[in-house]
């Protein structure tokens, strides 16, 4: 798939400051100021990240209610019930807030919805639960901003709620004891991007500090904070930053028994970094939720013995080698119904239903559908007799808002501007779909249908050494905002080494003036006709490491290259 490159423009003034005060390469120096980190202090928080930078929580709105009204529930004995969705971030909160509050309280319980029979978020079935438990305070986790009439309906049970999210307000505010979210206009809270978990962890942090409790009894929990940042894909930067790193290392040094299970049947045998949370932990926690129940994986997270935490990341393994089955088979047949659509080529969408999909995979099978043909994509399957599914978008394009627009054909929907979710009846899904690529038509730049790689800068291949990686490496942990920079090197020729291994893979060695750089580039092998001119190439990469042998040496990770153009 041909793909649009975008250099990021560069400001030389603040670059020459920043290198005169940091002493380092420019290329460097310009990746730092690209990122907002334009001076010495701020650059030294970025690569030596403290604890101690962390902000109070009590500078987040209601947090002193917050506090206030746990601590009553305490003094009066009530039963708390620990509430939160069902995916990373959800399932990660919860265990963490549950294990916190029952290392001080011991009248608590936790609940998880039911993806499918209770939906996403703050549920009917779980207040009556909390009722029928004689439960009189619900701390909710990574949902509950939105869930005005539940909350309404909890209160005239008698049911206090602490809202604990991260998700963008709607004007109208539940009537919740406490709402922490610092996306709330008036919260002056300085940091609005934490995940549920972080919001959570600030909430543990500040009854910490009222109780007096040494800050372990918190921090401990930094290793699953750390997996739903990772999971859930907020920004790395600030505290989320912070925090991923010292949850990274408690993972690679000291894990709770449920991540460190979790890494065994992974196989992981080398340092963790955020791309394999994002690959392997993630995957397992939320495959739970999207095969059956999210609450196996509490389960997990909050058991202490080893052997048990074996058994339930088992269990966790197995609905994740279900989901890979429902997914790969579900993609299949959709590439299968889009071949036989003689229309597609003309359409700015892809569309595709089938009534007896699994629905726990639809959302990541038009993740799948993207990566090839790169569209707004809707994947709808049925359950009795209601369609329902997600929506993926390409980059730049509100998805949310194509969709909101054609609700009259919608029972319901919600999302935000890159993933949404919908319900609809099987007569309307014609219509929906018609509508749907219209509105896309009507509204897409043609550009946003070409995939855009972000070149964070040009680079030589005399500049790429160990010194040079090793300050690459100390940019971890990577993730929105703080991504693992790309390069671009122009002029470039094969040494005529380069060769395709394993029928989809190209093995390069490339040539710049007099410095030789080996790499890979997975699944190009189509491409390698452009080597075998034997013409100057322009490469798009990162820069890696290969080990062979015992040896270790750098390499480039190819992610496009194209002739050059002078």
């Amino acid at each position: 798939m041909q793909k649009r490159w975008k250099i990021l423009p560069v400001n030389e003034t603040s670059i020459a400051k920043l290198q005169t005060d940091l002493k380092i390469n420019k290329t460097l120096c310009s990746i730092l100021v690209q990122r907002g980190l334009a001076d010495f202090e701020t650059s030294k928080h970025f690569f030596r990240p403290q604890l101690s930078n962390l902000h109070s929580p009590w500078l987040m709105k209601d947090m002193d209610k917050a506090v206030a009204r746990f601590l009553q529930a305490i003094d009066q004995k009530e039963k708390i019930l620990v509430y939160g969705d069902y995916d990373v971030d959800g399932t990660t909160s919860v265990a963490c807030m549950y294990q916190f509050i029952q290392s001080i309280y011991t009248e608590v319980d936790y609940y998880i919805p039911h993806r499918y029979r209770e939906g996403y978020g703050v549920s009917k079935a779980g207040i009556d639960f909390a009722k029928e438990q004689g439960m009189t305070l619900i701390i909710s986790l990574d949902c509950g901003i939105k869930s005005v009439e539940l909350i309404t309906y909890a209160k005239e049970l008698g049911i206090d709620f602490i809202v604990c999210d991260h998700h963008l307000p709607d004007t109208e505010l539940p009537p919740a004891i406490a709402i922490l979210n610092a996306k709330q206009i008036d919260c002056n809270y300085p940091y609005k991007e934490l995940c549920g978990c972080g919001v959570g962890f600030k909430l543990a942090t500040a009854i910490a500090e009222k109780l007096g409790l040494p800050s372990e009894t918190y921090l401990q929990y930094l290793d699953l904070v750390a997996t739903a940042i990772a999971a859930d894909i907020v920004p790395m930067t600030g505290e989320n930053r912070i925090m991923a790193f010292y949850g990274l290392k408690k993972i690679n040094e000291n894990p709770s028994p449920g991540i460190k299970a979790l890494m065994e049947l992974a196989g992981v045998k080398k340092h963790m970094y955020i791309t394999n949370v994002v690959f392997m932990i993630a995957p397992r926690v939320n495959a739970a939720g999207r095969m059956d129940d999210a609450k196996k994986a509490v389960q997990l997270f909050i058991e202490q013995d080893p052997l048990k935490a074996i058994e339930f990341a088992k269990v966790l393994q197995s609905d994740n080698t279900d989901r890979k089955e429902a997914d790969s088979s579900i993609t299949e047949q959709a590439l299968e119904i889009i071949a036989k659509d003689a229309s597609y080529a003309n359409k700015k969408t892809t569309f595709v239903f089938q009534s007896n999909w699994h629905k726990g995979v639809v959302g990541i099978v038009a993740s799948r559908l993207i990566e090839k043909y790169y569209r707004p994509t809707i994947v709808l399957t049925q359950n009795e007799n209601i369609v329902s599914g997600s929506a993926r978008s390409v980059a730049g394009f509100n998805l949310y808002e194509a969709i909101h627009a054609c609700r009259e054909y919608l029972l319901g929907y919600g999302g935000h501007f890159a993933a949404a979710g919908m319900s609809l009846l099987p007569e309307n899904v014609q219509a929906f779909a018609t509508a749907f690529e219209k509105v896309v038509s009507e509204t897409i730049p043609n550009e946003l249908l070409t995939p855009e790689i972000i070149i964070d800068a040009p680079i030589e291949f005399t500049e790429i050494t160990t010194a040079f990686y090793q300050i690459i490496l100390q940019m971890e942990p990577y993730g929105p905002e703080n991504m693992r920079p790309v390069f671009i090197a122009k002029n470039v020729i094969d040494s005529g080494y380069s060769k395709i291994v394993k029928d989809a893979h190209i093995r390069f060695v490339l040539k710049q003036n007099r410095t030789t750089l080996t790499g890979i580039g997975f699944n190009m092998s189509d491409k390698f006709n452009l080597i075998q001119q034997n013409k100057p190439l322009d490469i798009v990469f990162t820069i890696d490491e290969n080990e062979y042998n015992g040896n270790t040496t750098l390499q480039i990770k190819m992610i496009d290259f194209k002739l050059s153009e002078n």
